[in-house]
């Protein structure tokens, strides 16, 4: 089905249609200041279409690999031994004990997936860390509904879409009533000042104000803690949405900033919380495919992590086990160079990863030696997807191939529901990287025409 949604959503991209996603797509994306930084954020005319059948199953499938990050997680927390592969620094280690008072650290998160052409997909990684993009998609989407290609395409093919931003908000509140406080929030949207996800900041400020919640945008370094309030000038603050990393937190204003000391004290409620630092750490993964931990998991949970979880290994000089058979892992990467990743446990936005299919084998080698001194994974190659976008090129539109990155949404640390899109020319495919589209999620509910 999703071939012929495809096939008859190009063949409608014709005039005048055409000149109306154009020009609505540009409109939207002046109006809302859709950027990262510099640069659009969505440059095609498609949205990427997944049928019902195939949302429930990866939603589904999702969920139970969540469920068992979230053990894991827990197990963490209680077993320091455990815990020292993950490469924590100390501050991270003082940090992640600071209770969040709301069960799951993740209030908001997305695990990073791709699909592939048999209708299945795989994890690479976790990111539990502020999680950026979500109003993004949620605001693209709201645009081309609008675009009357899209409408015409319903006559065949009726969609649906899950709206992010009261799901976000959403979640938020309840989580802050978990926390102990019944009073209207007063919330902080937190990051650095000039951070390139600012425009985000600013749609999702925009739709707290309208729901009736007083919500500033300020960076850490304004934040003041006296007289029992986290403040913001004059602003008493209850609500922290935290879309600055922990990591570069502490590194930057390290335990003793006004945020940490608040949230220490109960003085404000912060999410996501501090404890998400272990989630985001690459080698979670390493621990997730390890048979050694199998006994946290429900079986269902183990079937859904062999079926997405693809092999992935703390990169260091020893054994380890490749498909139920010993190996010696450097050699195996030497050997099996086409077929690995290299990847920072700590890093994010595709820094420092090196995919083996695209290097020499002296490149690899001496990549591997190097990381050796350092904290890394290996994680096997997994397939992925590619679909052809009509892809606005200057003046022109164009059919071109696109490698698609597919983000269910992760919600306080129980439920999926909504994801990010994201689509490259290139194998690393990260908005944040440097190039890139997002595009809107759609779900097709059925095809009219079909024969039943």
């Amino acid at each position: 089905m999703i071939e012929d949604a495809i096939s008859h959503y190009h063949t409608l991209l014709t005039q005048p249609l055409l000149d109306d996603a154009r020009a609505r797509l540009t409109a939207g994306i002046e109006r809302d200041n859709l950027q990262f930084g510099t640069r659009p954020i969505c440059n095609v005319l498609r949205p990427l279409f997944v049928s019902w059948r195939q949302y429930e199953y990866i939603k589904r499938e999702s969920a139970l690999v969540l469920a068992a990050i979230e053990k894991l997680g827990r197990h963490l927390l209680q077993n320091d031994a455990l815990r020292a592969t993950l490469d924590l620094t100390p501050l991270e280690e003082q940090a992640i004990q600071i209770e969040p008072g709301y069960p799951a650290p993740d209030v908001s998160g997305r695990l990073d997936a791709f699909l592939n052409s048999h209708d299945d997909f795989s994890f690479v990684e976790y990111n539990a860390d502020s999680p950026g993009g979500l109003l993004y998609g949620d605001v693209l989407g709201d645009i081309f509904e609008k675009m009357q290609i899209v409408r015409e395409f319903q006559r065949r093919f009726p969609l649906r879409r899950t709206a992010i931003r009261p799901q976000l908000l959403r979640q938020l509140i309840l989580n802050y009533q978990l926390f102990g406080w019944w009073e209207h929030p007063r919330i902080a949207i937190v990051d650095w000042e000039g951070a390139a996800t600012h425009a985000e900041f600013e749609l999702c400020r925009q739709y707290f104000e309208e729901k009736g919640y007083s919500t500033i945008i300020a960076d850490p370094r304004q934040l003041e803690y006296r007289g029992g309030w986290l403040r913001c000038g004059d602003f008493k603050i209850t609500l922290v949405y935290k879309r600055v990393l922990v990591s570069e937190l502490l590194e930057r204003e390290g335990m003793q900033t006004p945020l940490i000391r608040a949230l220490r004290d109960r003085a404000v409620c912060v999410m996501n919380s501090l404890r998400v630092q272990m989630l985001t750490k690459k080698a979670m993964f390493a621990l997730l495919d390890d048979p050694a931990h199998e006994r946290l998991f429900t079986v269902e949970e183990i079937s859904a992590l062999r079926r997405h979880v693809p092999w992935t290994r703390k990169l260091r000089d020893g054994k380890t086990t490749y498909r139920g058979r010993k190996v010696e892992l450097l050699e195996h990467l030497g050997a099996n160079r086409e077929r690995m990743v290299l990847k920072p446990n700590s890093e994010y936005g595709g820094r420092g990863v090196v995919l083996g299919w695209q290097c020499s084998d002296s490149e690899w080698h001496q990549a591997v030696r190097d990381a050796l001194h350092g904290s890394f994974v290996v994680q096997e190659r997994v397939e992925v997807l590619q679909q052809t976008f009509p892809v606005i090129r200057d003046d022109q539109v164009l059919a071109e191939a696109r490698y698609v990155d597919f983000d269910p949404y992760t919600w306080s640390g129980e439920h999926v529901e909504g994801a990010g899109v994201r689509l490259s020319s290139d194998a690393l495919l990260n908005v944040s990287a440097g190039g890139g589209s997002a595009t809107p999620l759609m779900v097709i509910e059925r095809d009219l025409h079909a024969r039943w």
